[in-house]
């Protein structure tokens, strides 16, 4: 059996938020004594009975209602969670009100800036005042294309204190792929930083706005945040305002409490095979997800320090923010992770003694290309664990986060989605890490591996799916009345169960194998393989900066053709191409090897980083990727079109 690479303290265990909470939840909900898994399969069996025990262990501030904790509990969809309670989003993360440091602001070029609690519910105040003095009330969308500024924060809270809808995207998105997004949900006013900062570079905001404007009628208010320049000129746009001048100063600090499933945020998908879905999710369901997420599993403490490497275009920036409610410090980065040097997150977490610091595989793999060691350069004493999602992370990363940025520490791996804008896998802080495994289910989640004929298995590959109703599955999605569109997405593969669309496999001690997206699955002679199991093994190579794996028809079956970057100065020769193989092979099996192996300079990704390897594999079938907005380099794709290699 495999040996645990990091294993929590007894001391870590018997003063975690877990050990608290199940203490809570037997003697006031009956839970069962016993280990992880025992507390897991009680969450799922007893799913009113663990989510009652959380809102009371979390304090959520609310108005209970008469009705069932969970209605209609065996629909999917369909089950009702605290039908009429009634609560405020921005209530539950502004709780606090004192000098303690809510927000901390820094990016590449050194600045900083701290807002404490109390100052964040001023500025909260101010802005919502703004807000409802323009006549926002409820259910109105309110829109950010915004860094990841305080300013986005406010504006954020000071939305969802009223009731209205939040929706953001970061302002490296292009003029189609905004419009894509905010044209479907209309929002009467939209926040903008006049430009921001990335790679040394200065980049306006304004000019892309302007061009959303003339074709999004909706927009009442533009109000304009001052970021790369003091004065910006607000005029070049309709209806303009400044933030310093937006909202009322000294205004009392409200809050309007709506349903529990009334909408709180509008996330989109990623758009690559067509417009974004619009997936609206709810006040309750995201904050007791969140809330669960960060005491339960992140043991999130109020005098903590979290930090995620995000945008406001992907869930993890909602994610990071809601540890507001655990009364803890936020640290916020605008900028690049490798400006002015690859050192710059690292200076950062030791500088704001960071505790929780959150990447992505592709980050960890660009650092240690890179040659990055921070263990022998910062003092990393405050941080306890490293969160890590966005793909999956291969066991080597496990070992160079140990090797190279600090050896006692909790690597761990979290996997979800914006579809359920958290996760079903994730870290904790009872159980030990074991190389290339998320470490857990989540509770409260029947998260489940699936074989073809929808039958439950463990250590064997398949789909992963949630078998049960939880709260934070989408209300549904913008403009789809009756529902056929949600349902199509999740719940055709397999009847009343969420099918996720991650190929995934179960391990024997309770973990969780994530080996890539179901639909990049390769298929080569009837067997399925994730495009992670391969990435992992040619991404060993130093000369290997990355890579993408795609299926090609090809006489009658599939073969697998692999792309790999690599190193400047360096190219694709037969040793190279031999060494991958070998390395494939070795690690893997012979059904894995790439029928063909090609050099790219660059490999198409969404703007929130992810690799599309459905886009590259319509491009080398001659079809169109019909959204190409959706990417960060379209151009890329160019690369993989009509390559005279795979017509042979």
């Amino acid at each position: 059996m495999a040996q645990p690479i990091w294993t929590p303290s007894p001391q870590r265990v018997a003063e975690s938020n877990l050990t608290r909470f199940a203490t809570l939840a037997r003697t006031r909900y009956g839970a069962p004594s016993g280990d992880y898994n025992t507390l897991w399969q009680w969450s799922v069996d007893e799913r009113e009975s663990f989510w009652s025990a959380l809102v009371d262990f979390a304090g959520v501030i609310r108005t209970p209602g008469a009705s069932p904790v969970l209605a209609n509990r065996d629909s999917m969809p369909g089950a009702k969670w605290f039908a009429d309670t009634r609560l405020n989003f921005a209530e539950n993360l502004l709780a606090r009100d004192d000098d303690h440091a809510a927000l901390v602001f820094t990016n590449e070029g050194g600045t900083r800036r701290e807002l404490s609690y109390r100052q964040l519910r001023t500025d909260v105040a101010r802005v919502a005042a703004g807000l409802r003095d323009l006549g926002i009330a409820p259910g109105d969308r309110i829109a950010g294309f915004m860094p990841n500024l305080p300013e986005t924060v406010v504006a954020m809270l000071a939305t969802t204190s009223i009731g209205a809808v939040w929706t953001s995207c970061s302002p490296d998105f292009g003029l189609n792929g905004v419009l894509d997004r905010f044209g479907q949900v209309e929002p009467r006013v939209l926040f903008t930083a006049d430009g921001y900062f990335y790679g040394g570079k200065t980049l306006d905001s304004l000019g892309a706005i302007k061009g959303v404007l003339e074709r999004l009628p909706s927009v009442e208010r533009v109000v304009v945040v001052p970021y790369v320049d003091a004065a910006p000129d607000v005029g070049r746009l309709p209806n303009a305002v400044n933030y310093r001048d937006f909202g009322r100063a000294g205004a009392t600090l409200e809050f309007t409490r709506v349903p529990f499933d009334a909408p709180l945020y509008v996330m989109y998908s990623s758009g690559t095979t067509g417009i974004p879905k619009c997936i609206v999710h709810g006040v309750g369901g995201t904050l007791l997800q969140h809330r669960k997420e960060h005491l339960l599993h992140a043991d999130l403490k109020p005098d903590d320090r979290l930090f995620y490497f995000t945008t406001c275009g992907w869930m993890m920036w909602n994610w990071l923010v809601s540890g507001l409610a655990s009364g803890s410090t936020q640290v916020l980065y605008e900028g690049s992770p490798f400006t002015p040097d690859r050192d710059v997150l690292w200076r950062m977490a030791e500088r704001e003694r960071v505790t929780h610091f959150g990447t992505s595989p592709k980050y960890l793999a660009a650092l240690e290309k890179d040659g990055g060691s921070p263990a022998t350069s910062f003092d990393l004493g405050a941080l306890r664990t490293v969160l890590s999602t966005g793909s999956p992370l291969a066991p080597e990363q496990f070992d160079f986060v140990h090797a190279r940025i600090k050896r006692d520490v909790q690597v761990a791996s979290i996997s979800g989605g914006t579809d359920i804008i958290s996760c079903f896998c994730l870290g904790n802080p009872w159980l030990p890490v074991y190389r290339g495994e998320i470490q857990c289910r989540g509770l409260g989640m029947k998260t489940e591996v699936f074989d073809d004929s929808g039958h439950a298995v463990v250590g064997q590959q398949g789909e992963l799916v949630c078998s049960a109703p939880f709260p934070s599955m989408p209300i549904g999605f913008w403009n789809d009345d009756d529902g056929s569109r949600y349902r199509a997405a999740y719940f055709e593969r397999f009847p009343h169960t969420w099918c996720h669309g991650d190929y995934a496999l179960l391990t024997a001690t309770g973990g969780v194998v994530i080996l890539g997206r179901s639909d990049a699955v390769l298929n080569p002679g009837g067997v399925r393989i994730g495009t992670a199991e391969i990435y992992r093994q040619v991404e060993k190579l130093d000369e290997v900066l990355e890579s993408v794996a795609v299926g090609q028809d090809w006489q009658g079956d599939v073969r697998v053709v692999l792309f790999v970057r690599i190193r400047d100065g360096l190219r694709l020769d037969a040793e190279l191409e031999k060494r991958i193989r070998d390395t494939i092979r070795a690690n893997t099996t012979p059904r894995h090897v790439p029928a063909k192996i090609l050099a790219v300079p660059d490999i198409p990704r969404t703007i929130s980083g992810k690799i599309v390897e459905l886009a590259v594999r319509h491009v080398i079938h001659g079809r169109p990727v019909k959204n190409t907005d959706a990417l960060l380099n379209p151009g890329a794709l160019e690369h993989f079109r009509d390559r005279p290699e795979l017509a042979t």
